[in-house]
């Protein structure tokens, strides 16, 4: 098992950044791929961003492409997200994903160990 704890995440205005953080226990962490998915009110959990075990492959949803990164420190067993050019859209709670020896997936049935999510609130 790996537990999920996210962090960074708060208001901010329209046009602002914020990077959240997603700090994962044990001492495996280079053996999962890593996702972000969001979920808005009355709205499903959607895909935002995948990385690769090794880190060599991500993957973006494309309501976020150009404007978020997703990277890995497996030295510090640690997925974040770089968040500019933020919108109202983006409001959601974020939630980071694990997949043991997984690749990268668009997928959230794909991942078996969910964080308790982070909130992030964009203002217009």
């Amino acid at each position: 098992q790996v537990q999920l704890v996210e962090s960074g995440g708060g208001l901010v205005q329209a046009g602002g950044s914020l990077r959240l953080s997603c700090a994962a226990s044990g001492r495996t962490f280079s053996s999962y791929a890593m996702g972000w998915f969001r979920q808005a009110p009355g709205k499903e959990r959607e895909f935002v961003a995948a990385i690769s075990w090794s880190g060599g492959s991500t993957y973006y949803a494309d309501s976020v492409k150009g404007r978020f990164i997703i990277s890995r420190d497996n030295a510090k067993n640690t997925v974040y997200l770089q968040m500019d050019s933020l919108n109202p859209k983006d409001t959601a709670v974020y939630y980071c994903a694990a997949d043991l020896y997984g690749p990268a997936s668009t997928a959230a049935t794909r991942y078996k160990h969910w964080g308790q999510g982070t909130q992030v609130t964009v203002s217009s």
